[in-house]
């Protein structure tokens, strides 16, 4: 195993790091960028709660190579807060009390946002099959449905 030059465009802005080519993309963002948003919990693709949109994608950052990211552009939680202020999705969360404890919450939301952005009104149905991959322990998921609903009559409204 070496070590490689990485260029990928995280949250809007180009980075080039030198990693290692076991470094898992968790690590990557975690340790290197210093967004911690992004949470390790199962360290095998079980849980969800690392995900992340690559290309606009949901994406397990804790079985991703971060060299295989190269060229690509990444977006953590930490990108949907714009100017202080919390993205509609974000806000309905906390507002309908989508998250409990939270360590689930930031890659609950970014397979939301995925979701979201290629369908604003989606049904129920589409809505846990979006989140499938995304365990909560704390709740009976009946909240964070509720949550992604209130975000996609949000952005229906037009709000921002």
């Amino acid at each position: 195993m070496g070590t490689r030059l990485l260029e990928v465009t995280v949250n809007g802005r180009t980075r080039c790091d030198a990693v290692d080519d076991a470094t898992l993309l968790v690590d990557y963002l975690r340790r290197s960028v210093g967004l911690t948003g992004t949470k390790q919990g199962c360290d095998g693709g079980e849980c969800g709660a690392c995900t992340v949109l690559v290309d606009g994608a949901p994406r397990l950052a804790c079985i991703t190579l971060a060299a295989s990211m190269a060229g690509r552009s990444i977006e953590t939680i930490e990108s949907l807060a714009a100017a202080g202020r919390m993205s509609p999705l974000q806000r309905a969360f906390h507002e309908h009390l989508g998250a409990q404890c939270g360590y689930c919450t930031p890659g609950m939301i970014m397979s939301a946002e995925a979701l979201l952005r290629r369908d604003r009104a989606p049904t129920e149905d589409a809505i846990r099959a979006a989140l499938a991959g995304n365990l909560c322990r704390c709740t009976g998921y009946v909240k964070i449905v509720e949550s992604v609903q209130a975000a996609s009559r949000a952005l229906a409204e037009g709000e921002r």
